[in-house]
């Protein structure tokens, strides 16, 4: 797989449930959660030793930007530890609540959508080159997002016009676009925000707000993946001819509300194919294309699993519950529902629904499936416990870590961004870092060094 580097932004959502009638604002409530994690930091965003970003997002959100990658694997394995980080925070959080006088329970959960019908986003990022025509990659990716998430999709029980209904996407019945600079009033398949934290001659960054937050590592591992190899495609100068969508959010939303995978949506030309269809056409030009490369087994191992996954779903997919989120949830809903008789507008399928998404590995209904060893893990928890603390150690993202562990072991004050690290005060520094693909700082190095020697 070409060299590239990834990463993923989850906003989680959050919700405080009195014990008796004082009710906390969801400021106060995300204040105990950051000074769970990061003390004395509140309320300004912070970088961690593992080279990830912790900080607030609108409407309240916490959010957990992941470090710059250079595998897919470790995607995987640093948006998991962003789970463990914020459950790690959850105990501390609780505790600080009652030392104030106060009683409640506060849950963190990764999905989309709350109830009162608002989103909350899980925006990827690839960075991409800049001498590429950037409306031609996107008419290009648009139908490949668009269909995607029939392995992607995280599932949803949604209310439409009185009756409830099963969609594969929480995310599809908020994107009103293909392409737009908004993250949030007009929401779209691809977001043109053009911030690459790079060297800006050489790079723009490709963001990516369609997708669902996963649980799956599987599905996270897929997503980031199959992406990435239809990216390096196009650079390459492979096209799939004739896909272009006739109405890409019109699609979006009907392939979302189509658990059999069965309905057609049409292109530009007139012609109708399934979701997996578009999909099969493009996993045939990617094979084409890494004909062409000299092989790696990561690409064939992803090119592997995409295949798998869409011959389960065409013939059965109820089968990849260990693997697709929205088939896992699916089948605990309709076993539930079998069991007690009831249908989808029973609220006791809401809680399952929301239930699915508690990072709580006490109480989440993923994680209860976990320790039953009914999903499909592509990390250990080993891995996820050492991102924790370790970030990748190819990128960019090790310098940033090793500077901010340095700092704080320093009791320094410090300032850092994606591009430039600073020491703040006496002896104030600013070391630029506009290469993300650099794992090493001469600067940082002398300063740690030079520290060490004081011992």
């Amino acid at each position: 797989m070409k060299n590239r580097i990834f990463g993923i932004e989850t906003e989680y959502g959050l919700i405080f449930i009195p014990h008796g009638k004082v009710y906390l604002p969801m400021e106060k409530i995300l204040g105990y959660v950051f000074e769970g994690l990061i003390p004395n930091s509140w309320p300004s965003n912070a970088f961690l030793c593992n080279g990830a970003r912790f900080y607030q997002d609108t409407g309240c959100h916490p959010e957990y930007a992941t470090p710059e990658c250079d595998q897919v694997f470790d995607v995987v394995v640093h948006d998991k530890a962003g789970e463990r980080l914020l459950e790690k925070s959850l105990p501390i959080a609780q505790k600080k609540l009652k030392e104030e006088g106060l009683a409640g329970n506060i849950f963190i959960y990764k999905n989309n959508t709350d109830s009162m019908g608002n989103t909350y986003g899980c925006h990827e990022n690839y960075l991409m080159r800049r001498d590429i025509d950037f409306w031609k990659v996107t008419e290009q990716l648009i139908p490949f997002f668009v269909t995607r998430q029939i392995y992607t999709g995280s599932g949803k029980v949604l209310n439409i016009s009185g009756r409830s209904h099963f969609f594969i996407s929480q995310r599809a019945q908020h994107i009103h676009e293909k392409t737009s600079s908004s993250t949030t009033s007009s929401r779209s398949i691809i977001n043109t925000r053009d911030e690459p934290h790079a060297d800006a001659e050489k790079y723009r960054r490709l963001h990516i707000i369609i997708g669902d937050s996963n649980m799956s590592e599987y599905a996270t591992y897929l997503k980031v993946g199959a992406t990435a190899l239809i990216l390096s495609m196009i650079e390459s100068g492979f096209r799939v001819p004739g896909i272009e969508l006739e109405d890409p959010v019109k699609a979006m939303r009907e392939i979302s509300r189509d658990p059999t995978l069965k309905k057609k949506i049409r292109l530009e030309k007139g012609k109708e194919l399934t979701a997996i269809q578009v999909q099969r056409l493009y996993l045939e030009r990617v094979k084409k294309y890494l004909a062409s490369e000299e092989e790696d087994p990561i690409s064939s191992d992803i090119l592997e699993r995409w295949e798998y996954v869409l011959d389960e779903l065409e013939d059965d997919p109820m089968r990849l519950d260990r693997e697709i989120d929205w088939v896992t949830k699916k089948g605990l809903i309709d076993s539930y529902m079998e069991k007690e008789g009831c249908g989808l507008d029973d609220p006791r399928v809401g809680m399952i629904d929301l239930q699915y998404h508690d990072i709580s590995r006490d109480r989440g209904l993923y994680y209860l499936l976990c320790k039953e060893g009914l999903t499909e893990r592509i990390a250990t928890e080993s891995d996820v416990i050492k991102a924790l603390e370790f970030p990748p150690q190819t990128t960019r993202a090790k310098v940033r870590g090793d500077f901010v562990r340095f700092a704080k072991e320093k009791n320094r004050s410090y300032t850092v961004d994606w591009t430039y690290l600073k020491l703040n005060g006496y002896w104030e520094e600013t070391i630029l870092c506009m290469d993300p693909f650099s794992s090493e700082n001469v600067r940082v190095k002398e300063l740690i060094a030079a520290a060490g020697n004081q011992k």
